[in-house]
């Protein structure tokens, strides 16, 4: 996430661009305000998320290989599959899905036939599972809400996403199975449609069905597509929210989002590009409000640009901004802060 605060240059208080600390202007130095903005990542502390071929990832996915004679296909694998060896990671994602679907299937008639048994002997007709769409918040597991902690340790398997801190993960249920369906720029481990699906399929079987996504599933979280789709096909589903990357972050470091005669409003704003690219996807005139707070979700990597689009719609060079990666985390970085005159 990352985040740009405007705050009047009269104002006691300043903010961030990736999390918003409420700074206190010095009275022995001032520092000039935004020029450029260069972010050079160094070489990060371990991640407290799940990476795409992490081992972690594996070891906690490890139900879904039990019954093939290769090990996942990592990049550095070469049991039997050249994808695996290779660096195109559209083959590895398809041979990662295929070293899945046995086991997947099997979980499939395992919870069928469970359903089949509870239905018949309460003489029941069977129903569909329930999905929730489980907000996690930035990482912190404490700042889970008590629903979703009773929700993730009842389910019967869980699709999680990247921005699912491990921390988080700890907290599932022995008897539950995971699966993960994250995302990163360049390599999609499911696309969106196959998501819908293993949806679809698993909720049809009768299973408690829990979809984990960071911060909250309807802010940047394509969770109204997922709930769009199943309640489509008739399958019940209910939102947990979770603590956005932006509550969580500014919390955490001390800055309001809005103030009373300094930022009237907040707007978020996905710092995302295409294809993995150095600039953003949309960058509105009016995000240059010098009285609201703007808060740039997945914004690092396209932060400079960012940055100078904003000044040339008319952003102060002056604002005080400041980047934040790994919100909340024991592994939060704050990467730079602009102090006003």
């Amino acid at each position: 996430m990352a985040l740009v605060n405007r705050l009047a240059a009269s104002s006691s208080s300043s903010s961030s661009v990736a999390a918003s600390p409420c700074l206190r202007r010095s009275s022995s130095r001032t520092r000039p305000g935004i020029r450029s903005v260069h972010y050079t990542p160094s070489g990060p502390p371990p991640s407290p998320f799940t990476e795409k071929h992490s081992p972690e990832r594996y070891r906690r996915d490890r139900w879904l290989y039990s019954d093939s004679p290769c090990q996942p296909p990592l990049p550095s694998s070469s049991c039997g599959s050249a994808a695996a060896a290779s660096s195109d990671l559209d083959s590895l994602r398809r041979d990662d899905i295929a070293l899945q679907l046995p086991e997947l299937k099997n979980l499939l008639r395992v919870l069928k036939d469970k359903r089949e048994r509870t239905c018949g002997a309460a003489g029941e007709q069977c129903g569909p599972g329930n999905v929730y769409l489980v907000g996690t918040g930035p990482g912190d597991p404490e700042l889970l809400t008590l629903k979703a902690v009773r929700v993730i340790k009842g389910a019967d398997l869980l699709l999680y996403d990247r921005l699912v801190s491990n921390d988080v993960l700890d907290l599932v249920g022995p008897d539950a199975r995971l699966l993960y369906v994250g995302k990163t720029a360049g390599y999609h481990s499911r696309t969106q449609e196959e998501i819908h699906e293993l949806l679809l399929n698993f909720a049809e079987a009768g299973a408690t069905v829990v979809r984990l996504k960071g911060g909250d599933p309807l802010v940047f979280g394509r969770g109204g597509e997922e709930m769009d789709f199943l309640q489509q096909q008739g399958i019940q589903v209910q939102v947990i929210p979770g603590i956005t990357a932006a509550s969580g972050i500014a919390a955490e470091l001390g800055v309001p989002l809005t103030h009373r005669g300094v930022a009237n409003s907040v707007r978020f704003l996905t710092g995302h590009s295409r294809k993995g690219g150095t600039d953003p996807l949309f960058v509105a005139e009016n995000a240059a409000d010098p009285d609201s707070t703007l808060v740039v979700y997945m914004g690092l990597s396209t932060l400079p640009s960012l940055a100078q689009k904003l000044m040339q719609h008319g952003l102060p060079p002056s604002t005080p901004a400041a980047a934040v990666e790994r919100g909340t985390t024991p592994q939060q970085r704050v990467r730079s802060w602009f102090h006003p005159h």
